[in-house]
């Protein structure tokens, strides 16, 4: 830990490899060849990664963070006479339907609380409620706790009502397996900076070119036009508007190391492994994950908080960050917890290490191991 400060364990952005690094030295013309061959070496890469055969896919690059890409998935791929029905569990499930209701279409909600994944018979019976709903989001691994909603079974239960999905694969894509063959969705949302372990700026959408295709002069924004980008792209090999190059220069760096690893299999393997040494980790300490192992992905682990007087997360943080560290706050609105990322070029001495920090950080705040937690058992749904 001392040959890299901090040592992010967050969700994104997060600890790059020094390859990674290094590939953002070299400037790029946004229009030149070389930078439109990367750009393109970059999206046939990702089609690939949701195992898309048919060449039924493409991918669309944006500038700026993932809810930049969901707003722009949302905004071009949905009607503007058309109903999202979005799947909440956590801030990002709500955050995409609260785009969706500022962009002014029209959104329902099913939500499933704080601790339990998606029910895809609830998910179904809604559908048949409700036949103005054209297209369902969902999560797959919400950020705000850290668990893995059911995605193969959920897509079934949207085409089989004949309704589009879009997935937000933030935190899931490139660590958990996605096949477009077994999972049928009309977009899968992600960005550069998560489990590709790239740095933030780029956003992407893997959309079925015929759903593109008839969404001609559909979005809400100029910069946010799904089908401009693609069309632009598909015309010219460029980027409509500036691009971040030195982002997209690291995230080919970032892929041809994913791809030189093993890929998704190894990247999977090494987050378990992880998030196995964190879990046991903090066990030792008397901390307590808030999901259970069923439901719990392991790309960030929410951890119930001590319930002490002494206890305050910021002063926890700087504790933990003096010894090089960076965590991560709590989501919850019903319990106070902190959040503890698995993912980044970390391995499980990292954190293990990690661990031993907030263990001396407890410790100077004189919280013994062994304090009872933060009250659990949020209301399901």
């Amino acid at each position: 830990m001392s040959t890299r400060e901090p040592l992010l364990l967050t969700p994104g952005p997060l600890t790059t490899s020094l390859a990674t690094k290094m590939a953002m030295l070299r400037d790029w013309g946004s229009w030149d060849q070389d930078f439109n061959a990367l750009t393109a070496a970059i999206c046939a890469r990702l089609v690939r990664l949701i195992d898309d055969q048919s060449q039924s896919y493409a991918c669309v690059p944006l500038q700026g963070s993932g809810t930049f890409a969901v707003e722009a998935a949302i905004g071009t791929l949905v009607p503007r006479e058309g109903k999202l029905l979005v799947l909440v569990n956590g801030a990002y499930g709500k955050r995409m339907a609260r785009l969706t209701r500022i962009m002014g279409r029209a959104c329902s909600v099913l939500d499933f609380g704080e601790i339990d994944a998606v029910d895809p018979r609830r998910v179904d019976q809604a559908l048949a409620d409700d036949a103005a709903v054209t297209h369902v989001g969902i999560v797959h691994c919400e950020t705000s706790t850290g668990i893995l909603n059911p995605l193969e079974a959920v897509a079934a239960a949207v085409a089989g009502r004949g309704r589009g999905l879009i997935v937000d694969a933030m935190s899931s894509l490139g660590a958990l397996p996605l096949s477009v063959r077994t999972t049928p969705c009309e977009a899968v949302i992600a960005s550069s900076n998560k489990c590709l372990e790239g740095v933030p700026g780029m956003g992407f959408v893997l959309a079925r070119q015929e759903a593109l295709a008839g969404a001609a002069d559909r979005a809400h924004s100029l910069s946010m036009d799904l089908y401009d980008q693609w069309h632009y792209l598909k015309q010219t090999g460029q980027w409509r508007f500036t691009p971040p190059t030195h982002v997209v220069a690291a995230f080919a760096a970032a892929l041809q190391q994913y791809d030189a690893a093993g890929g998704q299999p190894a990247r999977l393997q090494r987050y378990r492994a992880n998030c196995q040494a964190l879990v046991q980790g903090l066990q030792a300490l008397g901390l307590r994950p808030l999901l259970a192992p069923a439901v719990q992905a392991p790309i960030i682990v929410t951890v119930h908080a001590p319930q002490h007087p002494n206890w305050n997360f910021s002063r926890l943080y700087e504790r933990v960050k003096a010894r090089g560290v960076i965590l991560y706050p709590g989501k919850l609105t019903t319990i106070e917890t902190f959040r503890v990322g698995c993912i980044g070029a970390i391995e499980p001495p990292d954190l293990e290490a990690a661990v031993h920090a907030i263990g001396a950080g407890l410790a100077e705040l004189q919280i013994p191991t062994g304090t009872p937690l933060a009250a659990s058992n949020p209301t399901p749904s």
